[in-house]
């Protein structure tokens, strides 16, 4: 539990820190870090102060309890222990190498699952983006977005729709009149959300000259906030030329089109719109002593606005602009015409300082990073997020060729869950650092600091099994639950192996096979109750598998669960074994040690009296 607490805490304390993202990778989890933390650092205040006292004043009279026998089931359960360490003990390499080989395979086998940011959200709606060619008219677009909610409609389970069409320019996710939001409500009792969701695609799928993106409100938030884009995958294609990103940006399209369980696939839409192009000639410009600053003045208040003055109504102020009336800014011929003063007092016109035509611009440049890019964008249905990119990655090495000074960036979740598996995997060095300098400070010995963590990679056999059994996709919140099983798999190592000790050095124990017996018995009953109080804890949310607001704990309960039940039946296995093979060294300093306390005692005149304890 240390391990446990030590590791919340350090993770909950940096994504604490002012310059960590609102919303990084490990942000959705400070909560359970900081309150797993501190509610053992309270469980550890109530044992130190809080328990001493309450077994002072009822321990007493409890005195009853030293002559009952056990229960039934504890007794069973010690008869089939003391079978086990029949059979363990004069095998103890046999049992080591044996747990070494679960361990191993169970790392092994971990790269063959599937990996993820997160776990599916179950939201109850979802979100449709529909996106329409840039320079469309807000009356087309509007048309298409009420035939995406009558097609939408359609579907069963679906009991309605809500829409907007463009958001406002001081909006903080500004759209164009070609996108189009429709959240659906949805009955999730009439019909499984998969094939709500597959429907829906299907039925918009005869939409012609549209992107389709299909989500949840939340999670297309927190995409967005990731990668800047509204999906799962996002492969950001960077280059210094518009054409040739848009070239490259059609070939990945048709590659992610290619792998199964990519769905929604559509580019970033960077389209050529048409605009009224201006170019002042400089020379004809300095004819009439007129200077390109002074003409892009003049064509900037005609046409975009120049506030003048402000308008006081009341507490509210109004910029008052000045700017030719609409007819005027959106005719060729109209602009030509307009009028600059020259030097010498004259108004000419400015097509005699510029050429004015019609030409194509890009509707929009994005960068990041200082560097030009156009995303790809997709999401995932029935299939792993890591395995569908892996995929991606390969067919993309081998079909596309990019030209020099041109690179991909898989972002999206891909990069979240990357970046968030490195932050746990660097932390929990640390963490484990830390441990084994505590137990080593403790016990004195190496060799016992790494028989008790020794416990450790057991609990992973039963958690990967789990997984597996769960659907076979780790996450990170799966990975958050390793961690914890980790934890009480130490506490249990250290339950055991300090009894050991303890046995030895004060009970008058010597090293042999009925201490191992004697001691694993005793601890038998309390190792047990910590698992099982464990597991009951979290098993309410090991069946809560898709229910709403249990998507990021579910994955934790069930590897807690498999982790706890593996480690806890091979920890009366490998724990006796591994002690018996090599703990007589520890037990022969403490003999050592007490023998020499004895001595000195009788030589000074004192009795010493060792009792031994059957």
């Amino acid at each position: 539990m240390l391990l446990t607490g030590a590791l919340a805490l350090s993770i909950g304390l940096i994504l604490d820190q002012p310059g960590i993202q609102p919303l990084s990778e490990l942000v959705f989890f400070a909560v359970v870090f900081f309150g797993f933390a501190l509610s053992l650092l309270a469980s550890l205040v109530v044992s130190l102060t809080l328990t001493p006292v309450m077994c002072f004043y009822l321990l007493p009279h409890a005195a009853f309890m030293e002559h009952a026998e056990d229960a039934f089931l504890v007794r069973w359960l010690k008869k089939q222990q003391v079978r086990l360490l029949h059979f363990t003990l004069p095998h103890a390499s046999e049992i080591l190498i044996g747990a070494a080989f679960l361990v191993l395979l169970s790392i092994a086998f971990m790269p063959l699952m599937g990996r993820e940011f997160l776990p599916p959200f179950n939201e109850g709606t979802l979100t449709v983006n529909v996106l329409a060619e840039p320079g469309i008219s807000l009356g087309e677009s509007e048309q298409i977005g009420t035939l995406a909610e009558r097609l939408i409609m359609k579907v069963p389970g679906v009991i309605s729709t809500g829409r907007r069409t463009g958001r406002a320019e001081l909006d903080e996710h500004a759209q164009g009149v070609y996108y189009t939001e429709i959240e659906v409500n949805l009955d999730h009792r009439s019909r499984d959300k998969e094939l709500i969701i597959a429907d829906v695609r299907k039925e918009l799928s005869i939409l012609p000259g549209v992107a389709v993106n299909i989500g949840q409100p939340i999670s297309h938030r927190l995409e967005h906030m990731q990668s800047g884009v509204n999906a799962q995958l996002a492969l950001k294609l960077f280059g210094p030329d518009l054409p040739t990103l848009r070239q490259k940006a059609a070939e990945l399209e048709d590659v992610v089109k290619s792998v199964p369980g990519l769905v929604d696939v559509s580019i970033e839409k960077q389209s050529l719109v048409p605009e009224v192009q201006i170019t002042i000639d400089r020379k004809r410009a300095s004819e009439y002593g007129l200077q390109v600053a002074e003409v892009n003045q003049v064509m900037e208040t005609a046409l975009q606005g120049r506030p003048v003055s402000q308008i006081l109504d009341g507490q509210r102020v109004y910029d008052l602009v000045v700017r030719l009336d609409e007819p005027y800014r959106n005719d060729l011929t109209s602009i030509s015409d307009i009028l600059i003063d020259t030097p010498t007092g004259g108004k000419i016109p400015i097509r005699n300082v510029a050429n004015i035509a019609i030409g194509h611009s890009p509707n929009l440049i994005l960068r990041e990073n200082a560097q030009r890019r156009i995303v790809v964008q997709a999401n995932l249905a029935g299939r792993d997020l890591e395995g569908a990119v892996r995929e991606l990655q390969q067919r993309i090495e081998k079909q596309v060729k990019l030209p020099p000074e041109y690179y991909v960036v898989y972002g999206g979740q891909f990069e979240s869950e990357q970046n968030a598996t490195h932050i746990i995997v660097v932390l929990s060095i640390f963490a484990i650092l830390g441990i084994f300098v505590l137990l080593f400070g403790h016990f004195g010995f190496v060799r016992v600091a790494l028989q008790i963590m020794s416990n450790l990679p057991l609990a992973l056999v039963g958690g990967v099994i789990a997984v597996y059994l769960s659907g076979g996709v780790l996450s990170v919140a799966s990975t958050i639950g390793f961690i914890t099983v980790m934890g009480i798999a130490a506490r249990n190592g250290i339950m055991m192996i300090s009894h050991y000790i303890h046995l030895v050095r004060y009970e008058g124990e010597k090293f042999d096979e009925q201490m191992i017996f004697r001691g694993t018995l005793e601890r038998l009953r309390p190792v047990l109750m910590t698992a099982l109080a464990a597991i009951l804890g979290v098993l309410p949310l090991v069946f809560a598998k898709g229910q709403a607001g249990k998507e990021l704990l579910q994955p934790i309960a069930v590897v807690i669960t498999g982790g706890l039940i593996s480690s806890t039946l091979l920890d009366w296995m490998v724990t006796p074994a591994l002690f018996y093979k090599f703990g007589r060294p520890v037990c022969e300093h403490y003999l050592a040690e007490q023998e020499s306390e004895v001595a000195t005692a009788n030589g000074n005149g004192n009795v010493t009296v060792l009792t031994h304890s059957s």
